[in-house]
């Protein structure tokens, strides 16, 4: 996969060879990231479910602050670190943190956050308990936005209360949406 936009545009990414690995699709990430184009210069990242980074390694080379990436398996964990450092070679603005990610959102390290990332494992139903986490400790900035991926249609009853869709489409068999604090 490559970074299809700006420093690293074109710099190739490699992931861990872990069968739960979805990295999101250069379609949406073109979107994605036109979307945030007003938002992402200096921007706090967070990206729980790491995977790939794809979404990390985007937003660094699009100009945002820092990132903190938050991936359990030890081994894409390790991947992760050795392919920022191929690509950045310095760890100034890359956080990478071992832990599921409701352990982290549980006990937080940084924050808040501008942008937080939400790609989880398809199979589970784990945006319903981490979304309601991310809220109540407080991980989200005042104007932050929340991104996330999903095999169906987000629906306004799916997020807490205080959280509303922003944006939202589907390409092939994902749906995305960018969410922010009702105004």
């Amino acid at each position: 996969m490559r970074i299809i936009g700006g420093k690293w545009r074109g710099r190739k990414i490699s992931f861990a060879p872990h069968d739960e690995i979805r990295p999101t699709p250069n379609r949406i990430r073109e979107t994605l990231f036109n979307w945030l184009q007003g938002f992402i210069h200096g921007a706090n990242c967070l990206e729980l479910y790491a995977g790939s980074g794809s979404l990390s390694f985007e937003s660094l080379s699009r100009g945002a602050g820092s990132v903190t990436l938050v991936e359990q398996s030890t081994l894409v964990h390790t991947h992760l670190i050795n392919e920022f450092n191929n690509i950045a070679g310095t760890m100034d603005s890359f956080h990478c943190s071992n832990r599921s990610a409701a352990a982290w959102v549980q006990n937080p390290q940084g924050g808040p956050f501008d942008i937080i990332y939400l790609d989880p494992p398809f199979a589970g139903a784990e945006l319903e308990t981490i979304l309601p986490l991310i809220i109540s400790q407080g991980l989200l900035s005042t104007d932050g936005l929340i991104y996330i991926e999903s095999p169906v249609k987000i629906l306004p009853n799916v997020l807490p209360t205080s959280l509303e869709i922003f944006k939202q489409k589907k390409a092939g068999k994902v749906h995305y949406c960018l969410c922010q604090f009702g105004h």
